[in-house]
């Protein structure tokens, strides 16, 4: 899939109210006005990077969907994310690469994750305001009905056909 493009505000956000509050707060030394990126609070106090954080966070929020992946590194530079292993389907890949890149602070994804099957890539699709799944599958299948076969194709990321946002990434897999 190469290096993939996402909205770097949308999506979930991985870090909690902790990190938000020290990211609000001047670095020690820095000109009025800067502030720390996200999650630098622990951070300082750990001795991790910031982007290490992100990293450990991106795992363990692939981890919590149960995919499984041979091999997995994600290394964290800035708004880009570099996922690498082995994973068993294209979809599995997909999948992973939609819920690294649908994380707020993600602007790109380098996808070099290995399929052990090969099968067709779905197509991607970047949510707009307004936006339904029944509006998108009646552009894509010619039927609002099939609106659940783009659900389904994107569980465990979305627990409810209702709420997509603008900017999301969604998989939409082959005909109806």
């Amino acid at each position: 899939m190469g290096l993939l493009d996402f909205v770097r505000d949308a999506g979930e956000k991985i870090f909690g109210k902790d990190d938000a509050k020290a990211a609000s707060q001047p670095r020690p030394g820095a000109p009025a006005g800067t502030a720390k990126p996200a999650g630098a609070g622990d951070a300082m106090r750990t001795g991790t990077t910031f982007d290490e954080l992100r990293e450990r966070a991106l795992r363990q929020l692939l981890e919590k969907h149960g995919f499984g992946v041979t091999g997995l590194t994600i290394d964290v530079e800035g708004e880009r994310a570099t996922v690498e292993g082995k994973v068993a389907t294209q979809e599995m890949r997909e999948k992973i690469v939609l819920v690294v890149g649908n994380t707020a602070g993600i602007a790109q994804v380098d996808d070099r994750l290995e399929v052990e099957r090969k099968e067709p890539e779905a197509k991607l699709y970047t949510v707009k305001p307004g936006d339904t799944l029944s509006k998108i599958a009646k552009q894509y299948y010619g039927n609002a009905n099939q609106y659940p076969k783009i659900f389904e194709a994107n569980r465990p990321m979305l627990k409810d056909p209702d709420k997509i946002y603008p900017g999301q990434v969604l998989r939409i897999p082959e005909g109806a």
